[in-house]
C-alpha cells in the first residue's frame, strides 16, 4: 500500500520520489485532455448551456467538436511540456514527502502509520510542500492551456519571460492561497479515502481472491479521487480564475473576461455574477479527470513501487499489496 509500512517496506524515499514521478508522467498523458476542457469551462464567465447565445462552450461533447474544429487535436495537449513539469516535479515531491512523515509518524508517536487519520494529515502535508515547489509551474500550464488562437505564448522560454517581464515575479505565484486552503483537504481526502477503501477491500474480497490487486488500486483510487474534488472543486475554480488574471488579451476570443482583486474579491464577483453554479464550471471533465487521474497515478505508483522491490529482490514477493 502506499504509505509506510515497517512490515513490507522495502522502497527507500529516493525510490518513492523516482515512482512518483513516473506514476504523474504517465499519468499526465492520458488525462490532458480532460484537463484542457477543464480549464476551458472553469473560465468561462457566461453559463454553459446551449440556451445562452453568448457562451462559447455548452457540453464536455460540444467543447470537444469546437476545440477540434478550431485549433486542432494538438489543442488538446496545449500546455503539456510545463504540465508533464508539474506532474513530474508533483509526483517526486508529493511521494517522497508522503513516506517520509508517515514514517515520522510511525518512529516518534504512538499513531499507526496505517492510520486513515494518519493518511489524511500526511497527505495533505505532503500536497502542500509539493505544491509550493510546483505552483510557478502550474501557472504556466494553466495560461498555454488557456489561450486561443493566434497563440500568445508561442513556447515556454517566450511564456517565462514575457510573464516576468510585464507582470513580475509575483505573478507566478497567482492562486497559491486558494489553491494551498484547497489542496491539504483535496490530497488529504484523496489519500485518506483510498487508504479505507483499501481497507475495506480486503475485508470484502477473501485472500485467495487477491489476484486482482493492481485493478483494485485503480479502482480505489479512481473512488477516492471523485469524493475529494466534489468536495474542494470550488476552490480550484478560484485558483484558475487568479491565475489568468493579467491574461485578457488572450482571452477574448472566449467570451466575457474579469479582474479579480485576490481570492475573496473572485469568490464575491462568481457569486453575485454566476450564483452558485459558478463554483461547478467544469466539474463534469473535472470529475472524469479526478477519477482517471487519481486511480492511475495511485495505480502506477504502486506498480512502479513493486517493480522496484522486484528489482531489489527477485525472489521476494515485492511490496506487500494493499
Amino acid at each position: 500500500m502506499v504509505g509506510y509500512d515497517p512490515e513490507a517496506k522495502c522502497v527507500s524515499t529516493v525510490e518513492a520520489a523516482a515512482a512518483g514521478s513516473a506514476s504523474g508522467l504517465v499519468t499526465r498523458v492520458l488525462i490532458s485532455p480532460l484537463d484542457v476542457l477543464k480549464i476551458r469551462f472553469q473560465l468561462q464567465i457566461e453559463q454553459l448551456s446551449s440556451r445562452n447565445p453568448t457562451a462559447k462552450y455548452h457540453s464536455i461533447l460540444q467543447a470537444v467538436q469546437r476545440i477540434f474544429r478550431e485549433e486542432g487535436l494538438g489543442a488538446f495537449w496545449k500546455g503539456h511540456v510545463p504540465a508533464q513539469f508539474l506532474s513530474v516535479g508533483y509526483g517526486a515531491v508529493q511521494f517522497m514527502a508522503f513516506e517520509s512523515l508517515t514514517e515520522l509518524v510511525h518512529n516518534v508517536t504512538s499513531y499507526s502509520a496505517r492510520g486513515s487519520f494518519v493518511h489524511l494529515v500526511c497527505g495533505g502535508l505532503a500536497a502542500c510542500t509539493a505544491t509550493v515547489a510546483v505552483q510557478p509551474v502550474d501557472t504556466l500550464r494553466t495560461r498555454f492551456a488557456a489561450q486561443g488562437e493566434p497563440k500568445i505564448y508561442p513556447n515556454l522560454r517566450h511564456a517565462v519571460l514575457t510573464m516576468y517581464q510585464t507582470e513580475g515575479p509575483r505573478t507566478f505565484y497567482r492562486g497559491l492561497t486558494p489553491t494551498l486552503v484547497a489542496i491539504f483537504p483535496y490530497a488529504g481526502l484523496q489519500f485518506f479515502f483510498y487508504n479505507i477503501l483499501q481497507q475495506f477491500s480486503e475485508w470484502v474480497i477473501p485472500a485467495e481472491g487477491k489476484k486482482g490487486g493492481n485493478i483494485k488500486n485503480l479502482v480505489c483510487g479512481s473512488c477516492a479521487g471523485i469524493i475529494s474534488k466534489t468536495l474542494t472543486y470550488p476552490l480550484d475554480v478560484v485558483k484558475k480564475r487568479l491565475q489568468v488574471v493579467g491574461f485578457d488579451h488572450a482571452r477574448a476570443a472566449f467570451g466575457q473576461v474579469r479582474t479579480y482583486r485576490g481570492f475573496l474579491d473572485c469568490m464575491k464577483q462568481i457569486m453575485r455574477e454566476e450564483g452558485s453554479g459558478g463554483f461547478f464550471k467544469g466539474l463534469s471533465p473535472s470529475l472524469l479527470k479526478a477519477a482517471l487521474s487519481t486511480g492511475l497515478v495511485f495505480f502506477w505508483y504502486e506498480l512502479f513501487c513493486s517493480f522496484l522491490c522486484a528489482l531489489k529482490s527477485p525472489d521476494s514477493t515485492g511490496r506487500k499489496e494493499g
